[in-house]
């Protein structure tokens, strides 16, 4: 598969599988994230593969603990793969993932974000070359902004002065793959 066939063809899901992905194609995908654009060539983002469905559990539990749907600025997603958005009574922001990544970054350095989020495109983009599904989620930060997260954070070792900016869900779809969505007119121009 070439990239631009990635691009096109790679959906976000939201319902996956039991089925664990293996820990060859797991691998693969973190390299895709360390080998990612990164400001001035820093390298400061660390990813933190989770290869375990009831952790995964526990950490898409925690990243809605927290979640305040009043600074939404819409209110849906997909009906083929609803989110937390669409769907009140969804109880884990990882949707039953069996695996997930985390992309931790420093938490004073300006193009950390960004960074974070180079890294989940390239999984992303990995993820799908191998035949697993993915989803980019936010809410890092909140994620491990209390007792249970921070002992987590302590037990992976997350160096002081780093936070979680994003984690890729990964795992196989469950049901059909998702519509191919069109692009919305007005967003491109082109100035010679």
């Amino acid at each position: 598969m070439d990239v631009m066939e990635a691009i096109r063809t790679r959906h976000s899901v939201r319902k996956y599988q039991s089925k664990q992905i293996s820990r060859a194609d797991l691998e693969t995908v973190i390299e895709a994230g360390l080998r990612a654009p990164n400001a001035g060539g820093r390298q400061g983002s660390i990813i933190i593969g989770v290869n375990n469905a009831e952790l995964a559990e526990k950490l898409g539990k925690l990243n809605i603990a927290k979640f305040d749907r009043s600074a939404l600025l819409g209110a849906y997603v997909s009906d083929e793969q609803p989110s937390i958005i669409d769907d009140h009574s969804i109880k884990s922001g990882f949707y039953g993932a069996p695996s997930v990544c985390a992309v931790f970054g420093p938490e004073k350095f300006l193009y950390s974000i960004a960074d974070a989020f180079c890294c989940a495109e390239n999984m992303t983009l990995a993820a799908k070359s191998l035949g697993i599904s993915s989803c980019i989620i936010a809410r890092g930060e909140e994620t491990f902004d209390n007792p249970e997260g921070r002992k987590i954070l302590e037990d992976w070792h997350i160096p002081e002065g780093y936070t979680a900016r994003c984690f890729v869900l990964l795992g196989y779809i469950d049901g059909a793959e998702p519509s191919p969505k069109k692009i919305h007119e007005g967003r491109f121009r082109i100035i010679d």
